[in-house]
């Protein structure tokens, strides 16, 4: 075995899992699960058969990642944070056809106690904030907080708020990474380096 499996933890046969990867105390994989290389499952996370988790993803304590969310490279989810895969469940009524698509993509943060209703994509390095309720698309580099969630500012890469409006033209530079970014309307991007 190429990754550590605590002994309390259930990997079902056929869940592929990476090299380097780290299942701890009472976790509990899926057989038809994906993980990448180098991802850190923390105690009492549970991982549908319909998940994919990228490398070097942090999923926190007290997470299930339900069926029909992929979870792209260096997505963090901080402890307790909810997914969620049926719009409008009723527990008398079938509704696992009527699963939604969840995308977070590379590098973004979840925090704690927050919650993503199905059927969004949250975009690279975006970050929402502890506690926060997610029910629509999150651009790239947005910082979002609140119930329901709405954008506040912008992140950079290594995590830090950016001296930028929500809109218009600008640029900043993140004063711990060097990296410049440039906002031009409603969508931020790193520049280029050179």
């Amino acid at each position: 075995m190429s990754y550590y499996q605590h002994s309390s933890a259930i990997v079902d046969e056929g869940a592929q899992v990476g090299e380097g990867s780290r299942i701890w105390h009472f976790v509990h994989v899926c057989s038809g699960a994906r993980i990448g290389t180098g991802v850190s499952l923390g105690q009492n996370v549970f991982v549908g058969n319909k998940v994919v988790i990228g490398n070097d993803c942090k999923v926190q304590n007290n997470v299930s990642v339900y069926d029909n969310v992929v979870l792209e490279e260096g997505v963090f989810c901080g402890p307790s944070m909810v997914f969620t895969n049926v719009y409008n469940p009723r527990s008398l009524i079938e509704r696992k056809s009527e699963y939604r698509d969840t995308l977070v993509k590379k590098g973004a943060t979840l925090g704690a106690n927050c919650t993503i209703v199905c059927g969004v994509t949250i975009n690279e390095y975006a970050f929402v904030g502890a506690g926060a309720v997610v029910n629509k698309n999150v651009p790239a580099y947005a910082l979002m907080v609140g119930v329901p969630a709405r954008q506040i500012g912008w992140m950079s890469e290594f995590g830090e708020q950016l001296d930028l409006p929500l809109e218009g033209e600008g640029t900043a530079v993140c004063e711990h990474s060097g990296s410049r970014y440039i906002l031009v309307g409603k969508e931020l991007r790193k520049e280029d380096a050179k």
